[in-house]
């Protein structure tokens, strides 16, 4: 027996398992987010922006100076270069999930799965999302009911 006829033979086999696969899982991705993928980049741009907005307005009216932000990262970029830092890094942090993201999605579809490229897509946005609507919640509940 051919050993490279074998490894084809095998390899068809497994992509077919895959193709059945792929169906269920861009289904489970679709009630996720059931809105177009674009329309996720805004969300969690939206939500990047709105925790941003909270953390400043959260550590501007908080009187006391033993409250800082929670992040290593925002954290080193506020003692460092203030909101402004904050911001950008943020944007940066943000923008890098994003382009992540993206490029699952056009990896997938570039190998003929684009069902796995829409799960890929979500699946790497909404937990960031999830998060973040958490953070941006805290973040207003201590600013006004804490105080």
């Amino acid at each position: 027996m051919n050993p490279f006829f074998d490894m084809k033979t095998r390899r068809e086999r497994y992509r077919e398992i895959e193709r059945n696969m792929e169906r269920p899982i861009e289904s489970f991705a679709q009630a996720l987010w059931p809105f177009s993928e674009p329309k996720l980049i805004l969300f969690v741009s939206a939500a990047a922006f709105l925790d941003y907005a909270s953390t400043f307005t959260f550590l501007r009216l908080n009187g006391s100076t033993n409250v800082v932000e929670g992040g290593p990262l925002a954290k080193w970029a506020l003692q460092n270069g203030g909101f402004a830092a904050l911001f950008l890094t943020d944007a940066l942090s943000v923008g890098i999930l994003i382009s992540l993201a993206i490029g699952a999605r056009f990896l997938f579809r570039k190998l003929g799965f684009a069902g796995f490229g829409r799960a890929a897509f979500t699946f790497v946005l909404i937990p960031y999302a999830v998060i973040i609507l958490a953070v941006i919640f805290n973040n207003i509940l201590l600013s006004f009911v804490g105080r």
